[in-house]
């Protein structure tokens, strides 16, 4: 896989899991000298295969207890438009992915706000001030069964 042997596969997949161990853990968990590990690790680095190394904030820790995922339409689909929207939505702080999508939207944001009147002082102030918007569609997430899930490889 992309020049990737079964130990580099390894560990991936264990920082995957938990990035937070130990290169002596890791080394441990895929069966590797610590040297060994930590020069193969660096080098993951070095290659992008290890985007970054992030805590995962308990959403309800931070007061952002709610998951508001919006859909939008652009008015005009020509690549200005397309390239404004996603100049503006890159200022955005409170959200946290935005996709480009085909089908019913061209955009699919996931956004976390403290309650519904938090978002819709989000939507009435920045999210409707959006430069290209045509429509927007609104979601709340009632339950989350499955979010950033390791990559399946």
């Amino acid at each position: 896989m992309f020049g990737l042997d079964r130990i580099d596969l390894k560990i991936l997949r264990v920082l995957q899991n938990d990035g937070r161990l130990s290169n002596a853990e890791l080394a441990e968990s895929v069966n590797v000298s610590a040297a060994t590990c930590h020069r193969r690790t660096q080098r993951l680095i070095e290659q992008k295969f290890i985007k970054s190394v992030q805590a995962h904030i308990q959403p309800n820790a931070v007061n952002l207890g709610s998951m508001v995922m919006v859909g939008v339409v652009i008015d005009r689909s020509t690549p200005e438009s397309f390239e404004n929207f996603e100049l503006a939505i890159k200022k955005l702080s409170i959200v946290l992915s935005c996709y480009l999508v085909a089908g019913e939207y061209d955009y699919l944001l996931k956004i976390r706000v403290k309650d519904i009147a938090d978002f819709n002082k989000l939507h009435s102030d920045k999210l409707l001030a959006l430069p290209e918007v045509r429509q927007l569609r609104t979601y709340f997430v009632m339950k989350e069964v499955v979010d950033n899930a390791p990559l399946p490889f």
